[in-house]
């Protein structure tokens, strides 16, 4: 039954979001706009066709319709009356790769100097600015858990996670993982790393 509903949803969609379609396939960022559609079905495990899941993401997930509107640039002031964005999620980034994934995206600004392709954004993220012109740069395949601040001229390199609450006002290697306030690395390329001043006579086997 609740799958039968979701289905009748979709199709009254179309009829709502018949423009966001039209725009879905012609859209100069189209290519680009797939690989969103399908970084998100892959996640949320949706087995539906294209256009079905298309509209499915818009009908259910307003996170993803703030990505959208962002690949569409100025028609964004035209649909979002039709099917409004979610509005406490910002995204100011210009460049932004393939595939980016937002998750409860309340109360989150995104406003990077550039962000990669793959990467996952939790809620209540702050991407920013530490001054007029220092902001960050997320680099593919990062990760940032809820609460995360990511301020100023920093590098998040490529396979990274950000642990939730994390401050980082440094730049994080690639392949780590950064947890505290400010961030330390605890985990580089899979091996566990202690931050110095945790350190004890145990982990020197003394």
């Amino acid at each position: 039954m609740k799958e039968k509903l979701i289905t009748l949803k979709i199709y009254l969609e179309f009829i709502r979001c018949f423009p966001h379609l039209l725009l879905f396939y012609f859209h100069n960022n189209k290519e680009i706009i797939k690989a969103d559609v399908n970084r998100w079905i892959e996640i949320y495990d949706v087995r539906r066709s294209e256009k079905q899941s298309f509209l499915y993401l818009l009908s259910f997930f307003p996170e993803f319709r703030n990505l959208f509107y962002h690949r569409i640039g100025a028609w964004k002031f035209l649909l979002n009356p039709i099917c409004p964005k979610m509005p406490t999620l910002y995204i100011l980034t210009d460049k932004i790769g393939k595939g980016l994934f937002i998750q409860h995206g309340f109360a989150t600004i995104i406003a990077a100097k550039s962000i990669g392709d793959n990467c996952w954004i939790n809620q209540q993220v702050t991407i920013g600015f530490s001054n007029k012109t220092a902001s960050p740069e997320i680099n593919d395949n990062v990760t940032i858990n809820a609460g995360a601040k990511v301020i100023g001229g920093v590098t998040v390199g490529k396979n990274s996670i950000i642990g939730a609450n994390a401050v980082v006002v440094k730049n994080v290697p690639d392949n780590c993982t950064v947890v505290g306030v400010p961030a330390q690395i605890i985990r580089r390329n899979g091996v566990r790393v202690i931050p110095i001043e945790l350190i004890t006579e145990r982990d020197f086997n003394l």
